[in-house]
């Protein structure tokens, strides 16, 4: 039977408001099993401009097991960070932070945390997104019109994907804007709300990360009139679009670097690292020479890009385009050089600008190793990050060593370079592993972000997580995906099983006319089915989240507010958990939502959990009850 400790978040049940103005009073609560005790006392320990304040709880009562205790914190720094102390009658202390509880004084950065930056819109919480690859989507009949550019190889929509140079980058399948707003339909029925494109400025390359404008669409796309053919049917649709925009570089055609290249004085010049007298030798991005670093401390680089209502940023918020919000590619790297940081200038000043342009836009960077430090409020609402979510999926519900997604020679079916890290394929963790890494991942990033991070299974930089999952493996992947807090992610193919064994692999033209095949159906009405799961419970983008069972197994949480709970199971292997009653209250009104599980409640209100596995399975319960 699992053992319950006390619980705290930054959710609506413990957090009276999660975007206090400076010098607000927050109210903050915890929850206490009522046989945890006899306590002393219960306080916060806060660090306000890095010296330690201390505030009393006060004992509200016992609900359902629960003991609850309320304190009162002043957010007194942007970032403002507590924890809670518990002093029992003996003697014994312990420290609750997010990563847990602890009998040792724990860290400032794993603290909870308020933010009292603009928060992100609401409409955030409700999203699950859907990524596209404007090459690799769906062709229009107009883009049979658009010659083959200087820089491509043209292939047919069946051709293979080819993942070696020139071919990785320069492939060209020619899929348009209006190939993608033909299949707006597909969105919907799938239930996405959010469509995140790659960039779709004009470049030299497939991927167009090298653009060679910010001001206009590609051509080859359909030009702007596509774009805004393409956002006002979404619109129409109740589908939100974001765009891809690179802070960190632009390409070497871009019109910005022509200006400056081999002439030194051009008001551009200031943009770049330009490293000898002429402007020919330059800094760039991991050194590819067609992708030149920019240099932040031009205050006309910032003018031109993303300060203000004139900026290129807030262009494609405003009308006629009204899109939704960027993600910003290389956010991790931007304005980062040797001992130069002005990453927090660029990511505040991009906040600001699309806060004044439109409140309801959302800006989500691009980090895509420990984003910690840069996620804590101040600019980014969120992240594409891997290792908090994505990096342990894939180690725990990956196929185990000898199953079929090694080749013929034994060799695993995806690079040695598993997200970027040269260790030989994918790392081996069991459920309680997946756990202890996605806490670890997220105990440094406040509440309030860490639900705009995005969870994908893959991404266009990635191998699909279909190539090497573990046998029925890909209900529990996407299932948590929707139910663990953070904004969904549907990489466009996934839905079809698409595999691919790395970055390049995973950039497979859609295979429309195969809905109907039976396996393709079969994964189609999954997807549907999960992702209605998350639009049809609120508390899954916005409430709490507790670990009710943890083993090597089997993982069972609860998102909870005080509307509705969701129980969540997933497992690999058979399941055979029993909670004690206080674990899941309301547990005897629980109903099912998805999955084929047990949930039997005994006389003395603890509860079974039972399953075939592999299994995914989800119940609704009633919300948390509060003295």
């Amino acid at each position: 039977m699992t053992h319950l400790t006390p619980h705290h978040d930054g959710s609506p049940l413990y957090v009276s408001n999660s975007a206090p103005a400076l010098g607000d009073t927050v109210r903050v609560r915890v929850r206490i099993p009522s046989d945890y005790g006899p306590l002393a006392a219960v306080r916060t320990r806060s660090n306000p401009d890095h010296e330690p304040a201390w505030s009393a709880a006060v004992r509200l009562g016992v609900v359902d097991g629960w003991e609850w205790w309320e304190a009162e914190i002043v957010a007194a720094n942007p970032r403002h960070g507590y924890r809670w102390l518990f002093v029992h009658e003996d003697g014994t202390v312990h420290w609750l932070n997010q990563s847990g509880l602890h009998t040792l004084e724990t860290l400032d950065a794993e603290d909870f945390a308020l933010v009292t930056s603009p928060p992100p819109p609401a409409w955030m919480h409700d999203a699950v997104m859907y990524q596209v690859f404007p090459d690799r989507f769906a062709r229009s009949p107009q883009a049979d019109a658009h010659p083959t550019p200087d820089w491509a190889i043209a292939a047919s929509w069946d051709t293979p994907v080819d993942p070696v140079l020139p071919g990785r980058s320069q492939q060209f399948y020619g899929g348009d804007l209006d190939g993608i707003t033909a299949h707006l339909d597909h969105l919907v029925e799938l239930g996405v709300n959010l469509l995140y494109l790659t960039p779709i400025f004009p470049a030299a390359s497939n991927h167009r990360y090298d653009a060679s404008s910010f001001l206009s669409v590609d051509p080859l796309l359909g030009g702007d009139d596509a774009y805004l053919r393409l956002i006002e049917a979404a619109h129409a649709r109740g589908i939100r679009i974001i765009g891809d925009l690179t802070s960190n570089h632009s390409g070497d055609r871009h019109e910005w670097f022509q200006a400056a290249l081999g002439h030194p004085g051009a008001p551009e010049e200031e943009f770049y690292y330009f490293t000898d007298d002429v402007n020919t030798e330059y800094i760039s991005w991991l050194g590819t020479p067609t992708l030149p670093k920019f240099n932040w401390a031009s205050q006309e680089l910032r003018r031109r890009f993303i300060d203000g209502a004139d900026s290129v940023v807030a262009k494609w918020l405003r009308p006629p385009y009204s899109t939704d919000g960027w993600r910003i590619d290389v956010a991790n790297m931007t304005g980062r050089l040797g001992d130069i940081d002005l990453n927090a200038d660029v990511r505040q000043l991009l906040q600001r600008t699309m806060h004044e342009v439109n409140s309801e836009t959302v800006l989500l960077g691009e980090s895509t190793n420990d984003a910690a430090s840069d996620l804590q409020g101040d600019g980014w609402h969120g992240a594409m990050t891997y290792p908090s979510f994505t990096r342990p999926l894939w180690a725990w519900l990956s196929a185990p060593t000898g199953a079929p997604y090694l080749n013929a020679e034994g060799e695993e079916l995806t690079e040695p370079w598993f997200f970027g890290q040269p260790i030989g394929g994918i790392p081996r963790y069991t459920a309680s592993e997946f756990v202890a890494a996605v806490t670890r991942f997220t105990a440094s990033i406040p509440w309030r972000v860490r639900l705009g991070n995005m969870q994908p299974l893959d991404t266009h930089d990635t191998a699909r997580f279909a190539t090497n999952a573990a046998p029925g493996a890909i209900p529990l992947a996407v299932g948590l995906s929707m139910t663990l807090p953070g904004v969904p992610v549907v990489f466009a193919g996934d839905e079809f099983g698409l595999i691919g064994t790395d970055g390049e692999a995973s950039r497979t033209p859609m295979p429309w006319g195969t809905e109907d095949e039976p396996e393709v159906a079969a994964r189609l009405a999954l997807y549907r089915s999960l992702i209605g799961l998350r639009r049809a419970h609120p508390v899954l983008g916005t409430g709490g989240m507790r670990w009710v069972h943890v083993d090597d197994d089997a993982i069972v949480f609860i998102r909870e507010s005080e509307e509705e709970s969701v129980l969540v199971v997933a497992s690999l292997r058979d399941v055979d958990v029993v909670l004690e009653a206080a674990a899941v209250p309301g547990a005897e009104a629980a109903v099912a939502l998805v999955g084929d599980a047990q949930l039997a409640v005994d006389e003395d209100g603890a509860s079974r959990l039972s399953a075939t596995g592999p299994v995914f399975a989800a119940w609704a319960l009633p919300g948390v009850a509060q003295p």
